[in-house]
């Protein structure tokens, strides 16, 4: 009898055992799943999907004082305000400059973004003004916004990832804002220069055609845009590309891109995904001995926008830099100016 009790209280001692290492494990994931549920990732309201789906608001642009001028045309400040994130209702202010022709008309406008620059040799219109005023020369009013973090801008978020995808939502809200633009020339030029808003094209170069293609694809308009040298690339190869120029050699880059993707799928954040969404017909120019964008970048970027069905005219010229120096920059403003008159006269 005792042999029968003592064997049923090893079972029993068994059974809550394997009980409670049962309830335990089961608590112990629950808080494993729990906690994972619970980490933060509020950089997917910027992935390519959320963006596309995301209405950005129509601020009034204004105008500021004039920076410079020249024979024909006025250089001049201007300012909207941006959501801080996709979906927040706080604004930021954002400045930028503005080419604006003097002969009395209505003109065509040009939204221009310009490639990475450093903050310390940043001035308004820094990589966009001499091309912006050819363009207003030649019966274009251009914009070229400051992005947050440089001239009368407000700062860039502290993460240095949204930072990046910023550019896109202030980009995506001027161009909702260009409706605005006749107000603020209005107060101004009284009646005497104002914007066709029939007639909104994109230009940019480097990083600035990096935000080019996003913004076309996000947006899916059909702005004529030129392109020159653009940063076409997958993210996050297309900042990896660009690590030894800073002076730690990317090493705090990386840090930070490590850091990402343990919460994020890079994929959903870059933009060769989804050139498929453009519609825009497309002009790229590209230098055959640029070292910051390789000639084979734009090469691919024909091929695939091509297969897309989309309208594009690729120059290349031979022996020409970044900046299409020494032997492209005239024929690239060149063809530039004939490829929007020929666009918005259609």
């Amino acid at each position: 009898m005792k042999k029968i009790l003592g064997l049923l209280s090893i079972v029993l001692l068994i059974v809550v055992a394997f009980e409670s290492f049962y309830i335990f494990q089961r608590e112990y994931f629950k808080k494993d799943v729990i906690k994972e549920k619970l980490i933060p990732k509020p950089l997917l309201s910027y992935t390519f999907e959320n963006l596309k789906n995301t209405k950005f608001p129509q601020n009034q642009i204004t105008l500021g004082p004039v920076i410079s001028e020249t024979q024909d045309s006025f250089s001049q400040a201007f300012y909207f305000s941006a959501p801080k994130t996709p979906l927040s209702r706080e604004m930021d202010k954002i400045s930028g400059l503005a080419n604006i022709p003097k002969k009395e008309g209505e003109y065509p406008v040009i939204v221009m973004f310009r490639g990475f620059i450093p903050q310390d040799s940043y001035e308004p219109g820094a990589g966009t003004q001499p091309s912006a005023k050819e363009l207003a020369k030649n019966g274009f009013i251009t914009l070229a916004p400051d992005f947050l973090g440089l001239g009368e801008s407000a700062s860039p978020s502290a993460d240095p990832f949204e930072g990046r995808f910023q550019t896109y939502t202030t980009a995506l809200t001027l161009l909702s804002s260009v409706q605005t633009l006749n107000k603020g020339l209005e107060s101004n030029y009284v009646g005497t220069i104002s914007a066709d808003l029939e007639k909104v094209g994109l230009w940019g170069h480097s990083n600035g055609g990096h935000i080019a293609l996003s913004v076309l694809a996000l947006s899916g308009a059909t702005y004529p845009t030129v392109l020159w040298a653009p940063v076409s690339k997958s993210f996050p190869y297309s900042i990896l590309y660009y690590a030894d120029e800073s002076d730690d050699q990317g090493k705090a880059m990386r840090k930070s891109l490590s850091d990402f993707e343990e919460l994020y799928d890079t994929q959903l954040f870059s933009p060769e995904r989804y050139y498929r969404w453009i519609k825009a017909p497309i002009e790229i120019n590209q230098g055959t001995a640029d070292r910051e964008v390789p000639y084979w970048w734009s090469d691919d970027l024909a091929e695939t926008l091509k297969e897309n069905d989309v309208d594009v005219t690729y120059f290349t010229y031979p022996g020409a830099d970044h900046n299409l120096l020494p032997s492209g920059w005239g024929s690239a403003v060149t063809n530039t100016i004939d490829f929007y008159k020929q666009e918005f006269n259609k």
